[in-house]
């Protein structure tokens, strides 16, 4: 039978390709059919598992429903605290990633606690898992059982004048002169409008050129000085405090990283260098959603407990084992970020500075930032790989230094050529033959966005983003409500086509 329907087949391609006047091309036998195509995801499976060494996965503890309530009641307290969002629309629209939105329906609704700033969620065990509002460093999760985190919080002082009395960028200040003839201010302005599609919910857009703000909008009840969700944007930032340290000589991005937990003698995460926990291929063994094998039936990911575990953060990622050499595999995960938060705080406490001031003092004061919020775990560690608050017109400032390889005010707050290293194609990730990423920046080697390949952006869950393209002097972001990240994506990629036409090349 196999025979027979392979000679008519053969029949209808050699009929057809008279018909149309060419010579058909030769077949391959019935019996030597063409290979099988890989799917790309499969072959990122099979390249990881040559490479995988022989250590064991213990997946995170506790109840995986405790852990998306612990953070439902994190993202409902910064929320409510920090943006001032009205309850009922965050609990229906913000903060997915560490709170599924299916999860939400499982437990009791949130209670908002004003007079001691505090968010209670009841699970169906009777369990009451709490967040609490703790000043300048955000809101917390507590662990269950306990009333108050385990680290003295810190009051931060900004040494910035008030913004409305300074220019942009040092302050909110802005031109009071038309827009440079070289703008076509009709399609710019198709662009906002594009943008904010009401479907989108998009919170805030802001658009520099050459650092001045051309363009900017908000959503409903949203300002230039809200702080919003902004999630894995905050691996940029937590980038930026490691390269200050790098220009200040702390650090070299080649060094093996100082982990002390990984200094025993044959140790072989010692080898892992800062630049490959930089390039999301420091080769530690855990699960997260990005990864192509995930299976979402369980166990609980590494990659979210790193939020919602009510842990010491930082010593749990120093503890997952190697699944692979460093610098071989490049995947998205959470334990890279943390950890070099983990050598942050113990390169400032070394030289004896309080640590959850030091991006005040380091970063913020210097490029005028002043709404950025940077959570902790109960323990004081930041979760700047997700965990983190700012106001559209905060990120400009921080895509701008980047835009100016890191100088400000004439100052070098980067090493020089740090933004071309955040921006290049990470080698463990080529390799995988996946050029989308770079330093705790994602780059548009794959065409993401309908801009320049050579761009690069920081990227958060829910379509946060803040794109920075060299090639036309821009800095872009966009910021909305998690729902609206399918629709947003959309209008966020329709508005960028329009933006590349309003704005011209730089010479």
């Amino acid at each position: 039978m196999r025979t027979i329907t392979g000679a008519l087949v053969l029949t209808f391609i050699f009929m057809s390709a008279r018909a149309e006047g060419q010579t058909p091309a030769p077949a391959d036998k019935p019996n030597n059919p063409p290979p099988a195509q890989v799917s790309k995801n499969d072959a990122l499976i099979a390249r990881a598992k040559s490479l995988e060494l022989n250590t064991p996965y213990v997946p995170p503890p506790g109840d995986a429903l405790e852990h998306h309530t612990s953070g439902f009641a994190k993202v409902m307290c910064s929320a409510v605290f920090i943006t001032g969002l009205d309850p009922d629309f965050a609990a229906e629209n913000v903060g997915y990633f560490t709170a599924p939105y299916a999860e939400r329906a499982k437990v009791g609704k949130p209670v908002i606690d004003r007079a001691n700033k505090a968010v209670h969620i009841t699970m169906p065990n009777g369990v009451i898992i709490t967040a609490k509002y703790v000043g300048d460093q955000g809101c917390v999760t507590l662990p269950v059982g306990k009333s108050s985190v385990n680290f003295t919080t810190v009051k931060l002082k900004s040494r910035l004048p008030d913004a409305a009395t300074q220019p942009w960028p040092m302050g909110d200040v802005l031109p009071k002169e038309p827009l440079p003839a070289e703008i076509d201010a009709d399609k710019l302005k198709q662009a906002m409008d594009a943008a904010f599609e009401p479907a989108a919910m998009t919170a805030a857009f802001v658009v520099t050129w050459k650092g001045r703000i051309v363009a900017e909008r908000y959503g409903e009840g949203i300002t230039s000085h809200t702080p919003l969700e902004s999630w894995s944007m905050g691996k940029s930032l937590t980038a930026t405090l490691m390269g200050i340290l790098i220009q200040q000589g702390v650090y070299d991005l080649w060094q093996p990283a100082p982990i002390p937990e990984w200094q025993g003698a044959g140790d072989p995460r010692a080898k892992i260098r800062i630049a490959d926990l930089l390039h999301m291929s420091s080769g530690l063994r855990i699960r997260a959603p990005q990864d192509p094998d995930y299976d979402p039936s369980g166990p609980y990911p590494d990659h979210l407990y790193l939020y919602t575990g009510c842990v010491d953060s930082f010593h749990y990622a120093a503890t997952r084992p190697l699944q692979w050499p460093p610098n071989t595999v490049g995947r998205y995960h959470n334990t890279d970020p943390v950890l070099t938060n983990y050598l942050i705080r113990l390169a400032v406490e070394k030289r004896g500075e309080e640590y959850l001031s030091f991006p005040q003092r380091a970063l913020f004061d210097k490029i005028s930032i002043r709404t950025m919020v940077l959570e902790t775990d109960p323990f004081g560690n930041f979760l700047t790989q997700g965990y983190e608050l700012g106001s559209a017109r905060d990120w400009a400032r921080l895509g701008n230094l980047y835009l100016q390889d890191g100088v400000w005010n004439k100052e070098r707050i980067l090493p020089a050529g740090y933004a071309k290293f955040v921006s290049a194609l990470a080698p463990a990730w080529e390799a995988d033959k996946r050029p989308v990423y770079g330093g705790f920046f994602w780059i548009n080697g794959d065409g993401t966005f309908p801009v320049p390949k050579e761009a690069f952006y920081m990227s958060g869950a829910g379509g946060q983003t803040t794109l920075i393209i060299p090639s036309h002097d821009l800095v872009v972001v966009r910021l909305g409500h998690f729902k609206g990240n399918g629709a947003g994506g959309k209008s966020f990629n329709n508005s960028l086509a329009l933006l590349i036409e309003a704005v011209p090349p730089k010479k």
